[in-house]
């Protein structure tokens, strides 16, 4: 595959400090002007403002300029308008107004790799004495942007542009209301539900494991319950274990380990799912303001605003 992940989300917010203020909390590194860096990832995050909430850029990492070329003629032949630089190329998802950004960037390394987190099952020892995850005390900092979560009006034509023009691979289907699309070896890196009103439902950052994602949540609702929404659990597409909180602007943010990896395209055959059980697999159900957030009403009536 030409692509190989997501690089960046641009969030535009109408409260940029207090939504700043979050992300220095949820452990992304700070760098100035709204930028924030993963651990492996670099810059993969940056806040503006925006009179409503909403996703301002999608950045998505290509090998090389011919796979620009490739990517422009695609969308060329779906009659969407592109910029094409050197080494990158502009375009809008047509449903949304989203845009999109493809440049060239490396392949993520992670240097040095860590070992697997060592635990025990019947009849199976990996580790002795106490669990390591007592011993950590540093806080919790994503290893990478996983992937975004968009309602769209118009499915169809997000996804015709997403597959089509971009060349991303449709993992699995929640009936005829989304669908799980990668630029990667994870499950999903991009995910487009049907919506009333085009909007930003959540972001995920990758962490080590599962006490990661726990450790992460019990930080983030240390003094702030308000930003508790849904965890700790086990999806189904893309097996992830996942925790979700809210940041001051009404986005998601999702800590998530263990996903899906699909190594080899002709190797997996993407599934229709039905219902909470493609939703997830255990934990406890998901809220209301999960599925239909709570300003979701609001978004609608800004519409026009939040583009």
């Amino acid at each position: 595959m030409a692509l190989h992940g997501l690089a960046k989300v641009r969030i535009g917010v109408p409260n940029v400090a207090e939504t700043i203020a979050y992300y220095t909390d949820f452990g992304l590194r700070p760098r100035g002007d709204g930028v924030f860096a993963t651990r492996d990832g670099g810059d993969q995050l940056e806040i503006v403002h925006a009179p409503t909430r909403r996703l301002a850029e999608l950045t998505i990492a290509a090998d090389d300029p011919d796979d620009i070329a490739s990517i422009a003629s695609r969308l060329r032949a779906l009659d969407l308008p592109v910029s094409v630089e050197h080494d990158s190329l502009r375009a809008t998802e047509p449903s949304t107004g989203t845009p999109v950004c493809v440049t060239v960037r490396p392949r993520l390394i992670v240097d040095p790799v860590p070992s697997p987190t060592p635990y025990n099952g019947p009849g199976r020892v990996e580790r002795w004495g106490r669990a390591p995850f007592l011993t950590r005390t540093d806080p919790v900092t994503p290893r990478k942007l996983g992937h975004a979560v968009l309602g769209s009006t118009d499915l169809a034509a997000a996804m015709r542009f997403f597959t089509e023009g971009l060349g991303f691979k449709v993992s699995d289907y929640m009936g005829d209301r989304a669908a799980f699309m990668r630029c990667s070896v994870d499950h999903h890196n991009v995910l487009v539900m049907a919506a009333p009103v085009n909007f930003l439902h959540h972001t995920s950052w990758q962490v080590e494991d599962v006490d990661e994602v726990g450790r992460g949540a019990q930080t983030m609702l240390d003094g702030h319950p308000e930003r508790h929404i849904w965890g700790l659990g086990r999806h189904f597409a893309g097996a992830n274990f996942f925790y979700y909180l809210k940041d001051p602007a009404g986005n998601f943010s999702e800590y998530y380990s263990d996903m899906d990896a699909i190594g080899e395209d002709e190797l997996w055959s993407p599934d229709v799912l039905h219902g909470m059980a493609g939703l997830y697999s255990w934990g406890p159900p998901p809220p209301p303001s999960f599925l239909q957030p709570d300003d979701l009403a609001a978004l609608m009536t800004g519409a026009h605003s939040a583009g």
